[in-house]
């Protein structure tokens, strides 16, 4: 019997704020951008998309164009600080989740980048930096079951119009995908901003 595949999602650019994440077998699509906000903030859109993004960057891509509403959206301050996240849900109002109630430090005087946070099946899961070897970033249940996992490019390999870089998330948690994305995407952002 064989194991059902993951899902290899594709980082195009190795920017959080302005990607695509495509499923290595043509199963899903994500399309990551910022926009600007008249506040001076700035939300990071994630489409759920139908079809592979180009492998060109189109420098003058207008996301007003898309012809439907982003499936999570990540508001962060003007200067960096963590604001708030939104999650789509079919016939009723997106709730903004202010971000440092989302994704929680796992100890009071605990490493910023590991965090725990809750998703819609009603379950904890955790990401952390570095926690294991030959992963960036590692995402587990509360009883260290492995769900997702970043890994960078090794050196010596050569990447083609693509960052080398794949998030992998396990068949068991594939309907938590935007969710883990969207947390993932929040824990480089406070890695950057070191938060």
């Amino acid at each position: 019997m064989q194991n059902p595949l993951p899902y290899i999602l594709e980082d195009r650019s190795g920017a959080h704020t302005t990607t695509d994440f495509d499923d290595i077998y043509d199963r899903l699509f994500f399309h990551v951008v910022t926009v600007p906000q008249r506040s001076g903030n700035s939300a990071v859109m994630i489409y759920n998309m139908n079809r592979r993004a180009s492998r060109r960057r189109d420098a003058h891509w207008d996301p007003l164009r898309l012809q439907h509403a982003p499936a999570a959206v990540l508001e962060f301050s003007a200067d960096g600080s963590l604001g708030s996240v939104e999650f789509a849900q079919p016939g009723a109002r997106p709730v903004a989740i202010p971000m440092v109630r989302y994704l929680r430090k796992t100890s009071l005087f605990g490493r910023s980048l590991s965090r725990k946070f809750a998703c819609s099946d009603g379950r904890e899961y955790k990401w952390v930096h570095r926690g294991a070897e030959g992963q960036e970033w590692t995402c587990t249940t509360a009883d260290n079951y492995l769900v997702a996992h970043y890994d960078l490019k090794p050196a010596d390999v050569r990447a083609y119009g693509v960052s080398g870089n794949t998030l992998t998330i396990y068949e068991g948690f594939a309907h938590l995908t935007l969710e883990l994305l969207a947390s993932f995407i929040i824990m480089r952002h406070i890695q950057q901003y070191n938060l």
